[in-house]
């Protein structure tokens, strides 16, 4: 049997920003709410409220994000593929952002009325 988790929705839209493998973290990125700063060897990627993405910067926009309601030990399985299962396989592309505490799952806001019918059929809660 699949987890049945809880889904906070955050506030706002958010922006998946992509910058250079070299660039420094920018100063637009930080501030309150969700934020999410990965750096591999071809980029850097930002995660951050839209309202403070700067136009030139390449970014995909209009997504909102959910916050998995915790918390799973390291060692829980199934707690994420739970969740992106239904949405994928109904055609609704995802974003999943993996912290020390817990998960974060972003979809377009477009696809946002048919997530949360989806999820809910799976047994999972949105608040």
């Amino acid at each position: 049997m699949a987890a049945r988790i809880g889904l906070k929705q955050l506030s706002g839209l958010y922006a998946i920003s992509r910058l250079g493998p070299g660039d420094g973290i920018p100063v637009w990125a930080d501030g309150p709410g969700f934020v999410s700063i990965t750096r591999t060897d071809d980029e850097l990627s930002v995660v951050c409220p839209q309202d403070r993405v700067p136009g030139a910067v390449r970014q995909d926009r209009d997504w909102v994000a959910f916050r998995f309601l915790g918390p799973f030990a390291f060692g829980e399985t199934g707690i994420v593929l739970s969740v992106i299962r239904p949405l994928s396989e109904n055609g609704l592309g995802i974003f999943v952002v993996s912290t020390f505490d817990g998960d974060h799952l972003l979809v377009k806001a477009s696809d946002q009325a048919q997530a949360r019918r989806l999820l809910g059929e799976a047994g999972h809660t949105l608040t």
